[in-house]
């Protein structure tokens, strides 16, 4: 927003100054911003336009006129709208979904509810006047004779507002305002009287009024008070829900979902990477004094947006960095904080905003990185990976249109066979999301582009099958290499929770001559070494109920060792399948390579529960594995599966590393 009009180098301060005080008076600044803005219009007016100061204080008096201080959107809250709008661009996540209706609906409950008012007055006319002129307005009002009757009826049901004279027999309304608060702390009161003093309205505001009127009442400032006490209730009730955080692998869809809630709202929709932000400055801003100071991301977002109640989304929180410059996700604690953003403080600005009308929602691939104060303000909402059927319908419903539109093919689109879907999902992509399966239409569509612009299919209509998948692709990219291999001794086949979703490992161990060595390779964290050393040690310990050696640790070394060296690996839910692969190696009993073994082994032999059941259950379907192991508390986990996840595989649970060994290793050694 630019105010200034230059004219051959010289500035017309006079006229330039009557423009900037028109653009505040529009602006309908708050108190506190207006105060500021008029304080540094006035130094304005003081200085030499020539000096570097007025450059600063004009480009920062701009700012702070053009913030929406008091624009906002109405929100849509049509529930069957916004299901509508989810379901147009999301196939399944209905948990998800459900989750998102839940806190629309809230909201939607929220802003119908009416506005009750309790009116106090010992005089019949005055309390029947103020009971007409405010019916008339649409409020819920109810009245009472004497401040007694009022907390016989306070204790009954909730007002949002009690209008109270002041003198009144039996209890005055002072003494009503603090019973009032003791029983109904929400419950706004305004006092209004006849013996109107600065100290009577200073005592009433200190003990927690939130107004107070002379009589005669003014008709006017009435409503104009009970307005502004509605419009704060409901903004609280509104602004006061949970901060959403989508959790989950990549691809998963979870910034376009919050881009639906935005749609179904009628909001604005906001993106902001926070992945890799150093600075806590890029959300808080430079303080003026620095030269080249600018405002933070927040509110810089919030000034193009022009409405002061956009929906946020923070994309991949979990990626923050931390330098002496500061750590961001500090001021994500206020930022995201109910109780803290309605006051704000921008560096720049140096003035509080209220950000309590923007519905803030994150996401992180994995909200364990999340610093704990932070994690404690978000209520985390996973998205878990699609199964294979759930992939084909959202690559034929969702996918394959988007790729044709992008790629000049809809007017005249090839047709995709589902078996010809299924073999880029299993031979080109593996994945919990989709967003591979994605680039892979697109690659296809794009040579279908080609050959059409070409002399060998022109005004030909291109059938999509597996033959042409392969022809246009090339080699498949992916192997079931467990479903093809054999069994073999010492190693064990497990599943892991990684960022990037489910996964299989492999835990080969070996056994050699040494000096008692405990060998661990393979980008080991240290909960994963942890786990190894209590699978040995469990082992020792158990060695003749396990058909082990007693002394077969003596004069030997163990080397245990997962493939793919150069992927940092850590978590508890490799011990059993350690432990299963060292079992092996010691009883020469060959591990069954089609079945997998995820949970934690305590010292004492306990099969410990472990989470991420969905994204395990899901890789081994991928895997082509036809037996899971699980622990035995995580059977309501795996009950609450739907059959589509579970399909062609077995799953067991276990109570004990012996049962486990049944189900792992063969019998023959």
């Amino acid at each position: 927003m630019v105010f200034f009009k230059k004219n051959e180098g010289n500035i017309d301060e006079t006229h330039d100054m009557v423009e900037l005080r028109d653009a505040m008076e529009k602006a309908r600044l708050p108190d506190h911003a207006k105060g500021a803005a008029e304080k540094e219009l006035e130094r304005l007016e003081k200085t030499d336009p020539s000096v570097p100061e007025y450059a600063i204080g004009l480009n920062y008096l701009e700012f702070l006129i053009s913030l929406p201080w008091n624009k906002f959107t109405d929100d849509n809250l049509d529930l069957e709208r916004a299901q509508k709008v989810l379901d147009t661009y999301h196939y399944g996540l209905s948990s998800v979904k459900e989750r998102i209706l839940d806190y629309l609906a809230v909201r939607t409950l929220c802003s119908m509810q009416s506005f009750t008012v309790l009116v106090v007055d010992d005089e019949p006319i005055a309390r029947a006047n103020l009971e007409y002129v405010l019916k008339k307005e649409g409020y819920e009002v109810d009245t009472a004779e004497n401040g007694s009757q009022a907390i016989q009826k306070l204790t009954s049901r909730e007002y949002d507002l009690v209008l109270t004279d002041l003198k009144m027999d039996k209890m005055d309304g002072m003494e009503l305002l603090e019973q009032t608060k003791k029983i109904s702390p929400c419950t706004e009161i305004v006092i209004f009287t006849g013996y109107a003093t600065v100290s009577t309205a200073v005592n009433a505001l200190r003990k927690g009024a939130v107004h107070y009127l002379s009589k005669p009442i003014n008709l006017d400032e009435l409503r104009d008070v009970v307005k502004q006490v509605k419009i704060k209730k409901r903004h609280i009730q509104t602004t006061g829900g949970p901060i959403l955080c989508f959790s989950g692998p990549p691809g998963t869809g979870k910034t376009s979902v919050g881009k639906a809630i935005a749609e179904a709202l009628g909001r604005k929709f906001v993106r902001i990477s926070m992945a890799g932000m150093r600075d806590e400055a890029e959300l808080r801003g430079h303080r003026r004094t620095y030269v080249g100071a600018l405002p933070g991301r927040i509110l810089n977002e919030i000034n193009k947006c022009g409405v002061g109640n956009p929906l946020f989304m923070l994309d991949e929180i979990d990626k923050i960095g931390q330098d002496f410059k500061g750590d961001p996700a500090s001021v994500l604690l206020e930022i995201l904080d109910p109780e803290q953003n309605s006051h704000f403080l921008d560096y720049y600005l140096d003035l509080p905003f209220d950000l309590s009308h923007v519905i803030f929602i994150s996401t992180a691939n994995n909200v364990d990185e999340l610093p704990r104060p932070l994690k404690d303000r978000l209520e985390i909402i996973e998205f878990s990976g699609y199964s294979e059927k759930e992939k084909v319908r959202i690559a034929r419903y969702h996918l394959i249109p988007r790729q044709l539109m992008a790629n000049g093919l809809a007017k005249d689109p090839p047709g995709f066979q589902d078996e010809a879907i299924v073999k880029i999902i299993r031979d080109y992509t593996r994945e919990s999301g989709v967003r591979n399966l994605e680039r892979e239409i697109g690659a296809i569509c794009r040579k279908l582009a080609r050959m059409r612009v070409g002399a060998l299919a022109r005004g030909h209509r291109e059938e999509v099958n597996v033959l042409l998948v392969e022809e246009l692709l090339g080699p498949r990219k992916f192997h079931l290499e467990v479903r093809d291999a054999a069994n073999r001794i010492g190693v064990a086949t497990g599943l892991v929770w990684t960022d990037f979703g489910g996964e299989i490992i492999f835990v080969e161990s070996s056994i050699m001559p040494g000096t008692q060595q405990l060998i661990l390779t393979g980008s080991l964290g240290k909960i994963l070494k942890e786990s190894a050393q209590t699978a040995l040690s469990f082992i020792r310990s158990r060695a003749q109920e396990l058909g082990i050696l007693p002394d077969f640790y003596k004069d030997k070394d163990i080397h245990i060792h997962i493939p793919a060296g150069a992927i940092p690996k850590d978590g508890p839910s490799a011990g059993l399948t350690i432990a299963t692969a060292l079992v092996s190696l010691l009883t020469k009993r060959p591990a069954k390579r089609d079945v997998a073994i995820t949970g934690e082994l305590s010292l004492s032999g306990r099969v410990i529960p472990v989470s991420g059941v969905r994204e395990k259950v899901l890789a081994a379907q991928r895997a082509g594995l036809t037996k899971v192991v699980f622990p035995k508390k995580n059977l309501v986990d795996i009950e609450n599966l739907d059959e589509e996840t579970r399909e062609g595989l077995h799953i067991i649970t276990v109570d004990s590393l012996k049962e486990a060994l049944d189900i792992a290793l063969t019998q023959e050694k």
